[in-house]
């Protein structure tokens, strides 16, 4: 049984995508946005910058920006164009604001305070639908008496098309471009847009001193690579790589996925050629052949498609109870017991498990706590049963979950440290022993900031991400979750002891009190 990669509909490797909890409108459509830079500022003082772009969104009637995702870094350029895309809902009917910030990565710290900023663009997703050929190009400033460089970014409807095809390439007989060695080389594809120009949608890895290689094995979806047009052209540029950033250009050749979908053959033989060779030397042949080796379709099954299927979906509630939260009756802890109104941990919990309740029919959901002393005897637990029968932790909905949490704060003794761990394992436990497709297990946990199992937990998700389950972070108050920013796995997947997760499973968000409301 193969499980989708998050219950929130999150894109795949190649896109940063968004789900809208409260909002009641229908989209028109949804684009995926693309984001290439020219000319940046330099950061750097003996390279240059390597630039990451950063998508903030406002929200229905509000002024605040909210962080909608980010590309990939790209190392030592100017002139960067991103892989991975922002998949966005267009609705034509609202002005929607989006304001792009660039930033050279100087660390691998999720915190952009540590990185130097590069500049701003502000836009409209209108704006950039709007332009001729849904291209739009802006000067981007932010940083007074510096020409920071100009964004370029397209849009396009995406198709419906679900499918995703694994391919694997080699490459024989490749130009030599490195003076005491032969070439790094790799690839890069590209779609083509109606107006003639390409745009960039994958980049194989460097294979290092041959002219040779053979090019792992790589998942891209149908819509990524030509939008479910299966006779638009595609586009493969082989390059040598240079630690300096300036790779030299060894060739390309043009397809479609039509022609690859023939699979290993005769047909998928293609010559790398290089138009300034070919216009300069009669002899020219080719600079090399990339060969298709597979070509393999997979059609990607949603969250959706299970529920329709008739999965049970098992929900899972794990609250952080450590003393960093700060003393529930006082009005400064995120745990305050406030008679008035729900505290930030019951604002969270109530926002997200309604929506998740829905999917859950008997609506009877365990409830755990970790990091507490527990009655009577002091002991430190980090999987609590909230109703305080460990046998029978099931609370009947969220109203449940919501009196168990109150009476468990006037009961245990905030403590630490702050493990998730032992409520991964948790459910791990019960999702290991269903191998038929009949039902997912969603952990939701809710924090306050640092964990400190991070090599155990870890471990237990990369365990876990065989299983049918998926983990829901959702972080309260105002500390760093640069942590749980790496457990989401967007940018990176998550490994341990060299073993990498097999999915994606985890989604984290700040809660934003605002957002909740």
């Amino acid at each position: 049984m193969l499980w989708p990669e998050k219950p929130s509909g999150v894109g795949d490797m190649a896109s940063v995508g968004d789900f809208r909890v409260l909002s009641a409108s229908v989209p028109a459509t949804r684009v995926e946005v693309s984001v290439s830079c020219r000319n940046l500022l330099d950061r750097d003082t003996f390279s240059k910058s390597d630039p990451i772009c950063v998508l903030y969104t406002q929200g229905i009637g509000s002024k605040e920006w909210r962080e909608f995702g980010r590309t990939e870094v790209i190392d030592n350029t100017l002139n960067p164009d991103f892989v991975r895309k922002f998949i966005m809902d267009y609705f034509f009917e609202e002005r929607e604001n989006l304001r792009f910030d660039l930033y050279d990565v100087d660390s691998k710290s999720p915190n952009l305070s540590k990185h130097d900023f590069l500049g701003q663009v502000f836009c409209t997703l209108g704006e950039i639908v709007g332009s001729q050929g849904s291209r739009l190009e802006k000067s981007i400033a932010g940083i007074p008496g510096k020409k920071c460089g100009t964004i370029i970014l397209t849009a396009e409807e995406l198709s419906c098309c679900r499918d995703s095809v694994l391919m694997q390439f080699c490459a024989n007989k490749l130009d030599k471009k490195d003076f005491f060695g032969k070439s790094d080389p790799f690839l890069v594809f590209y779609r083509s847009n109606e107006d003639g120009s390409f745009t960039i949608c994958h980049k194989t890895e460097v294979i290092k001193n041959t002219l040779n290689p053979v090019w792992q094995a790589f998942k891209i979806s149908v819509r990524a690579l030509c939008n479910g047009d299966y006779d638009r052209t595609i586009k493969i540029e082989v390059y040598d790589w240079d630690r300096d950033g300036s790779h030299d250009f060894i060739g390309e050749f043009t397809t479609s996925y039509r022609e690859l979908s023939r699979g290993q053959s005769q047909f998928n033989v293609y010559e790398v050629i290089n138009p300034k060779k070919k216009g300069k030397k009669k002899k020219y042949i080719n600079s090399g052949t990339v060969t298709l080796l597979s070509f393999l379709i997979e059609t990607e099954v949603s969250f959706l498609d299970y529920i329709k299927g008739g999965t049970q979906i098992n929900f899972t509630v794990a609250i952080d109870f450590t003393a960093s939260n700060g003393n529930p009756s006082q009005p400064t802890s995120l745990h305050y017991m406030n008679p008035y109104q729900l505290n930030a941990y019951g604002m969270a919990l109530k926002a997200v498990g309604e929506i998740i309740q829905d999917y859950d029919t008997d609506k009877m959901f365990p409830a755990l706590g970790f990091g507490a002393r527990l009655p009577p005897d002091g002991r430190v637990s980090h999987e609590f049963a909230l109703n305080g029968n460990p046998q029978n932790p099931y609370c009947h909905g969220i109203d449940g979950v919501m009196e168990a949490y109150y009476r468990s704060l006037k009961s245990v003794q905030l403590y630490g440290p702050t493990n998730f761990a032992p409520v991964i394992n948790h459910v791990a436990r019960y999702a290991s022993s269903v191998k038929d497709g009949s039902q997912y297990f969603v952990l939701l946990i809710i924090t306050d900031g640092v964990i400190s199992d991070m090599a155990q937990t870890k471990e237990s998700i990369v365990n876990a991400s065989k299983l049918p389950m998926s983990i829901i972070i959702v972080g309260v108050g105002p500390a760093e979750f640069d942590a749980m920013e790496e457990l989401d796995g967007d940018a990176i997947r998550i490994s341990s002891r060299g073993k990498y997760a097999e999915r994606d499973i985890v989604q984290f968000q700040k809660c934003q009190l605002e957002f909740f409301l």
